[in-house]
């Protein structure tokens, strides 16, 4: 059966660890916003080497309490949704998935009953 892989090429940066923190995978987008910092070669190092103190203490809570964290950032003028949530396979705690979206400038809001 052929892999589907669907999320290399979208328009939104997706990295994945594993439940020790280690990364296992990045699509394309995510390998360019991170290619300072290595890109893809990141992959099969920890999550934690990758960020600072304060935000280390973060994903370490997210991990043990299994939790949600979701933010917005601007850098250089460009505006971003961080959405770091668990995955689970089998039931089983499996690791973190971030998921980075670009805002655009004028973001429509839709109200709906």
């Amino acid at each position: 059966m052929q892999k589907h892989c669907w999320h290399e090429n979208i328009a939104v940066a997706i990295t994945v660890t594993n439940s020790e923190g280690t990364i296992i995978e990045m699509n394309q987008k995510a390998a360019d916003t991170f290619s300072k910092s290595g890109g893809k070669t990141l992959i099969g190092k920890n999550i934690l080497d990758c960020h600072p103190p304060k935000a280390q203490e973060k994903i370490k809570q997210l991990s043990q309490n299994k939790q949600t964290n979701v933010y917005t950032v601007e850098k250089k003028g460009v505006k971003k949704l961080i959405y770091q949530t668990p995955y689970f396979e089998h039931g089983e705690y499996a690791g973190l998935v971030e998921f980075s979206f670009e805002i655009p400038e004028q973001l429509p809001h839709f109200i709906r009953e």
